[in-house]
């Protein structure tokens, strides 16, 4: 099912009593937290001064606050049979439905016999689950309703409770300043309560304390959260912006957008909107990678890495759902930083032999990048542009195409500095001038394995890192610009005339 925008609480009572004013008879709400969604349902019946009518398999339907359920309601054909016969307008809430109506004909059509009894009357029937799959025939009649994700005055609500439950039940510490916990309740964005109250307790109860230390248990279990299906990796806000040499043009051009995290509403009165993303394309090895890890550190975002060879299932249907969850995980989390890494594994595996895969997952890709409401950064990187299909290189998929070409020769003495230095060598015995001479061609990631290479050759020898070393590395190398040369060529004449220069 398609997704419009997530609503803030109120808004989201709004927008439901809005739906059932407007006699939408069947709304579908794709979320795992029924009771958060039942307490809003009840919000909006309150507004509308209806009766909010739930039914569950072990007691049928049953009246919102009240203990005595319909008689004989408990099987879903005996409930909709009942709805169907109502003439009393109603919100019905039917949890855990979705799955017994696919692939049964003629429980499908006694909904579609209630849902025709409420049209009528003025109710709407919601069906909620944590993934739903309808016919064709009943996804025409359904309405999408995108469940709010939690906001950070319902995390606090929820720690608030947690602690009081935990400290009637054993000695609890709270021991947290208010930036601390601020840092805590950030960290729980992009969770559903129900994951942080897991989160929550057990860090509650493990030790009787709540206190900085938690942080990180927080950080760790969130990772184990988005990380659990095997489509996204995880780093949380990291403040040590990577080291990184040149890529002048980017890096400006990413500072200038990092004012609309600073100030977001400014940023909107004044017509901008979240930026979309950035295309990444050059030379294996020049750091484009790490140009995604230095956004989201400069930005202080959350990274989520998607691997496009975990998409694809040999499954009918598998791969299309993965990349589904996979972006709705990553609107979950927004504001968020998305990297996705040689976007071309994405779109050209296979070709025509993967069964229309790769072209209906590009079809989803283009469509979610027109049309996603989260505030997700795509950095995208890209080795192989003749793979990439022209429909993604087209003005306006992406903020910006930029191509990351070789280093120049100042730009690779800075780079031997990083590594030598990150390695604990004293950058001052060395002439790093002569070193970005010899090593004209040499991408970032060849230069960092020369230094690494002699650093594992002084280790088994004399013990100490000589320039003598590192030349001898340097002349044993042959990097990958001159056995692809051809290609490399290609690429920047390609660049040309369609990427704005990263370096």
């Amino acid at each position: 099912m398609g997704r419009d925008a997530p609503k803030p609480l109120s808004d989201a009572v709004q927008e439901l009593a809005l739906l059932v004013r407007s006699r939408h008879p069947l709304v579908v709400v794709e979320t795992p937290e029924e009771e958060r969604m039942r307490g809003l349902l009840g919000l909006a019946a309150d507004r509308l001064e209806l009766p909010l009518m739930v039914w569950s398999r072990a007691r049928g339907i049953a009246r919102a606050g009240m203990t005595g359920p319909v008689y004989g309601t408990e099987t879903p054909q005996a409930a909709l049979a009942h709805v169907a016969a109502s003439p009393v307008a109603a919100i019905y809430h039917f949890p855990a439905l979705a799955p017994l109506v696919q692939g049964d004909a003629l429980l499908e059509a006694q909904l579609r016999e209630a849902l025709r009894s409420l049209r009528s009357v003025g109710g709407t029937l919601f069906l909620t689950g944590a993934s739903i799959d309808l016919s064709p025939g009943l996804i025409a009649l359904a309405t999408d309703f995108p469940l709010p994700t939690p906001s950070e005055a319902e995390f606090r609500e929820l720690l608030t409770r947690l602690a009081r439950d935990v400290g009637e039940r054993q000695h609890l510490e709270l021991a947290m300043t208010p930036g601390e916990l601020s840092r805590l309740l950030r960290q729980l964005q992009g969770l559903t309560l129900i994951e942080a109250e897991k989160i929550l307790t057990k860090a509650m109860v493990e030790d009787g304390r709540l206190s900085a230390d938690d942080i990180g248990a927080v950080i760790d279990a969130k990772r184990s959260v988005i990380e659990r299906e095997g489509l996204l990796e995880y780093y949380p806000v990291d403040e040590r912006m990577p080291e990184i040499a040149d890529l002048v043009r980017l890096r400006e051009w990413l500072a200038k957008r990092r004012a609309f995290l600073t100030r977001p509403e400014a940023a909107s009165e004044f017509g901008l909107s979240f930026p979309k993303g950035v295309l990444l394309l050059g030379v294996p090895g020049c750091g484009k990678s790490l140009s995604a890890k230095a956004v989201a550190a400069e930005w202080e975002l959350p990274l989520l890495k998607l691997d496009p060879s975990n998409l694809y299932n040999k499954y009918v249907g598998q791969s299309e759902a993965n990349f589904k969850r996979a972006m709705q995980a990553a609107e979950r989390m927004a504001p968020v930083v998305l990297w996705i890494d040689e976007l071309e594994k994405a779109f050209a595996v296979g070709g025509a032999d993967d069964g229309g895969v790769s072209t209906r997952i590009l079809g989803s890709f283009l469509s979610w990048m027109q049309e996603r409401t989260g505030d997700v950064f795509v950095v995208a990187t890209a080795n192989q542009i003749s793979r990439l299909p022209p429909e993604l290189l087209r003005k306006g998929r992406f903020d910006e195409i930029f191509f990351v070409d070789l280093p120049d020769a100042e730009t690779r003495s800075e780079i031997f500095r990083i590594h030598l230095a990150a390695r604990g060598q004293d950058v001052r015995n060395y002439d790093l001038l002569a070193l970005a001479g010899t090593t004209e061609s040499f991408s970032g990631a060849e230069i960092e394995q020369v230094v690494v290479a002699a650093l594992f050759s002084a280790f088994s020898g004399s013990g100490s890192l000589g320039q003598e070393a590192l030349a001898e590395e340097i002349a044993g190398t042959v990097p990958l610009a001159r056995t692809m040369a051809e290609r490399v060529e290609a690429m920047r004449a390609w660049a040309r005339e369609r990427a704005v220069p990263a370096n």
